[in-house]
């Protein structure tokens, strides 16, 4: 989702850049460094990777309002919250160098596309895990698949809102002509989160750093 910077006042684009590194700033003191697993800090690299292709094939019809899938959800669910935060950091600011962001509203979009779902998927996955059964398709159907189709839905609302409150596009025109084909996307992303995470605990579980074999298989409190 790129917004192109002049769409927006500095006072707004400084304000969400310094919410921005605001949030990666607590995200950096959250992560136990040391004791990261080399393994999974390169399926992590590989998560990068992989989602800046997503949002290399972008499609859109107006400035501002591109379609693609985020990967945000399966990012926070393969690495964890805040790893996940740095991570589409980093994927960000590839976007940016390549040029396919604009450098100038990068904080709005990372609070938009990053912050927004992170912590969806975030708090969703407490929730679960403190008043769900421990089961295996509890994580998938729920925490992967419906949260993951949610939190773009919310991206997109956040979105939507932003461009109609800074009167780039008409309220009715985003609502009506924009909003539904967000609302179809969210099923792809859902889909697709659903699908990539299925496969990742199952014959990579050790990737997935929320997800347990002794808290979801053998309902056994974790290590």
């Amino acid at each position: 989702m790129n917004l192109p910077a002049d769409f927006f006042s500095p006072p707004i684009l400084l304000t969400a850049g310094a919410g921005a590194l605001a949030v990666l700033g607590l995200a950096a003191t959250r992560v136990r460094w040391r004791k990261l697993d080399p393994v999974a800090l390169n399926a992590w690299m590989g998560a990068c990777v992989v989602i800046i292709l997503f949002w290399q094939l972008s499609g859109g019809f107006k400035p501002g309002l591109s379609f693609h899938l985020l990967g945000s959800t399966a990012f926070a669910l393969l690495a964890g919250p805040w790893m996940a935060m740095i991570g589409m950091a980093i994927v960000l600011l590839a976007l940016a160098a390549w040029g396919t962001l604009d450098w100038g509203s990068l904080g709005l979009v990372f609070l938009i596309c990053v912050a927004c779902p992170v912590t969806i998927t975030g708090v969703a996955l407490r929730l679960a895990q403190r008043f769900l059964p421990a089961n295996y398709f509890i994580y998938l159907f729920l925490n992967a698949f419906l949260i993951g189709g949610a939190s773009f839905f919310a991206s997109a609302l956040l979105l939507v809102a932003t461009l109609g409150l800074a009167g780039v596009y008409p309220a009715d025109e985003l609502l009506y002509d924009v909003l539904p084909f967000y609302f179809l996307l969210s099923w792809s992303e859902a889909f697709t989160t659903g699908l990539m995470m299925s496969i990742f605990v199952v014959y990579k579980p050790h990737w997935v750093a929320t997800f347990d074999d002794r808290r979801y298989l053998y309902n056994k409190p974790p290590l």
